[in-house]
């Protein structure tokens, strides 16, 4: 990396790194070097194992994080892809896995932390692009808990395999809970939590009689069916599509399973999915637009939830208490912004602020308590599709055309930089171990922190 000054002998070393593993290349460094050598470290160093991280919130705890950086030098390494997705990756430990489209068929991969391709596995076959470039059958994310890899593809292939690439169990959900009829593809994201693998299936052909949306809960170790439960709304048409991913509130009085679509967020027991309460309200009967599908999904941090829609339409943040429709129930429902929710990025809540990345590329802040609106500033004009990632007071969003903005985090706006990839990204970005991840259609690109 450009701006590093090593003695000697460091550099040889730092020349052959790629070759060692990390931690033998750390204490070979050390050992030469002498004892005045301290190795630079993250702070509070974490694995990011499934999409938005190990909290479900898209926020890391380590520090330092890059800015700015020149993506010709700056890049650690750079491992070619197959083929094009928006599926997030995951780290562990020194291990990469994402899915991806490789010609026809939708692939796991395998990487080191190195950049070097490990295995790659099969999932199906079948693979289709969605909505000219907006997507594909590799969308949903894979989870890891360190010992096995779940993964979901746009067939209803539905796999488990261990981290050295073993099958564990397969099928296919379609054959267990109906054909995914979906207008651009299934691309929630599977929850892991505790040993259980939670997924909503909200979809349908727009007739009341033969509508599919369930919430299903497996055992990750068998993908042994634990229990299902039906999800009935009112919602019709297109806005019974959803492509939203499921996710845990755990800040009240029982943990709860979040899902959203079909014109509700809808809270659930984690122990037999029975619905506690639910929120409406984005898609109101007397304006009612048939192709509101939600894609952003929800966030909980904080002992907050905060509740994106569609189009345009409104955001909420909710403390997560009461029972059975709390729309209008002010204890429940802290504030309401009428119109401007980001309708494919998630929102993020961090240190009493919630941010906001829409489509548009406008980024907008808001205090969390109040829901007033801080500020609202254009990062790029561009499409943006990847949901944004905090880390050491920065804020990074990325554009479609693949620039990453960098913001201060903060009530008042400070952009720190624009990063030209000069490829095409959907996929979140992602910080683990003290590196940040991009991955691009064409590649899979490692900056580590200077």
């Amino acid at each position: 990396m450009t701006g590093c000054v090593r003695p000697p002998v460091l550099a040889v070393l730092f020349c052959v790194r790629d070759r060692l593993p990390r931690l033998r290349c750390v204490l070979l460094l050390s050992a030469l070097a002498g004892s005045s050598f301290v190795p630079t470290r993250p702070s509070a160093a974490e694995n990011w194992p499934a999409w938005r991280g190990p909290r479900h919130d898209g926020v890391s705890r380590e520090a330092p994080a890059p800015a700015a950086w020149d993506i010709a030098q700056d890049v650690a390494w750079s491992l070619p892809l197959p083929g094009p997705a928006g599926s997030t990756p995951i780290v562990w430990d020194d291990r990469l896995l994402l899915t991806s489209a490789s010609g026809e068929e939708l692939v796991l991969i395998c990487a080191s932390t190195q950049g070097e391709e490990l295995w790659r596995r099969t999932l199906s076959e079948g693979n289709e692009a969605v909505r000219s470039d907006e997507g594909n059958f590799a969308s949903p994310s894979p989870s890891t808990d360190g010992r096995h890899v779940w993964t979901l593809v746009g067939t209803g292939v539905l796999a488990c395999h261990a981290l050295d690439g073993t099958p564990t169990w397969q099928f296919n959900v379609e054959d267990r809970y109906g054909a995914l009829d979906l207008q651009f593809g299934m691309a929630s994201t599977p929850l892991l939590h505790e040993g259980r693998l939670y997924l909503q299936l909200i979809h349908g052909d727009g007739d009341p009689q033969t509508r599919e949306a369930r919430i299903v809960c497996l055992d990750a170790a068998t993908g042994d069916e634990l229990w299902q439960t039906e999800r009935p709304s009112d919602g019709r048409e297109e806005c019974e599509h959803s492509y939203a991913s499921p996710l845990l509130f755990l800040g009240g009085k029982q943990p709860l399973l979040l899902t959203h679509g079909a014109d509700y967020l809808i809270a659930h027991r984690l122990n037999d999915g029975g619905e506690v309460w639910r929120l409406g309200g984005m898609n109101p009967p007397g304006s009612y637009n048939p192709t509101l599908r939600f894609v952003s999904s929800p966030v909980a941090a904080e002992g907050m939830i905060v509740v994106p829609s569609a189009k345009g339409g409104p955001v909420f943040g909710l403390t997560g208490a009461g029972e059975g429709d709390v729309t209008s129930d002010k204890t429940a429902v802290k504030w309401r912004m009428p119109r401007n929710t980001p309708d494919v990025p998630s929102p993020l809540i961090h240190d009493g602020l919630v941010y906001l990345c829409r489509e548009n590329g406008t980024l907008i802040c808001l205090d969390a308590e109040t829901g007033e609106e801080l500020y609202q500033e254009r990062l790029v004009d561009d499409r943006h599709r990847a949901s944004p990632l905090w880390v050491d007071g920065k804020l990074y969003c990325v554009s479609r055309r693949g620039i990453v903005s960098v913001v201060k985090a903060g009530r008042s706006f400070e952009l720190l930089a624009r990063n030209a990839t000069g490829e095409d990204i959907s996929a979140s970005p992602v910080f683990a171990n003290g590196v940040l991840y991009l991955r691009t259609f064409a590649s899979l690109k490692a900056l580590p922190s200077r």
